[in-house]
């Protein structure tokens, strides 16, 4: 009975962290992900801004949960676009995904603001870090570079900046206006880091 009682209150704790992270993503999607606020985040999903600390102790944690979810989205998204392609061409497909959806999306970017200059040990940041992880593996996999030597990290982890610099630059169009296309450098990245 009791084992039951903790289960429901750890489903309903569960659903209402979604609740609130939907609500969040729709206050960010309307006045964007930086001019997030708790308590605009509160009004949105019809709690008292009190409330939400019992979720996130602050605007920079519900950041940190927004991007680890848009982290997954962008994994399944690079996973997915690199397993249509056979061999060369699936770590330009991977990246071309990410780019689409790194431009769709500005919690990434808003999250890099909310990390602590130091690593932390917050729940939030693990578990940013964990996805983050998981993304690179990803790109990791699409390249055909297992990441088992430092070498290998190293190189996943410059793949990972260039595409969200890509992403940026064609987000706010210095892409076009440098006279290059997403396509263009992505084909090129392809080439130098498939194995």
């Amino acid at each position: 009975m009791a084992e039951q009682r903790v289960l429901r209150r750890a489903q309903a704790h569960a659903a209402t962290r979604g609740d609130i992270l939907a609500a969040a993503r729709r206050v960010a999607a309307r006045d964007g992900a930086r001019d997030l606020s708790l308590r605009g985040v509160a009004a949105e999903a019809g709690f008292a801004p009190a409330a939400l600390y019992g979720y996130f102790a602050s605007k920079d944690e519900l950041l940190l949960a927004l991007a680890a979810d848009d982290l997954s989205t962008l994994s399944r998204a690079m996973r997915d676009a690199a397993a249509q392609p056979q061999g060369k061409g699936r770590l330009g497909a991977a990246a071309t995904a990410a780019v689409l959806l790194l431009r769709e999306t500005e919690s990434l970017a808003a999250a890099s603001g909310a990390l602590p200059s130091a690593a932390g040990t917050s729940e939030a940041e693990r578990l940013f870090n964990g996805r983050l992880i998981g993304a690179l593996k990803v790109l990791s996999d699409a390249a055909g570079n297992p990441a088992d030597s430092r070498e290998r990290q190293c190189d996943v982890v410059l793949v990972a900046a260039a595409v969200a610099g890509l992403a940026m630059l064609a987000r706010s169009g210095r892409l076009d206006a440098l006279g290059f296309s997403a396509d263009e450098i992505l084909a090129r990245l392809d080439r130098r880091f498939t194995n």
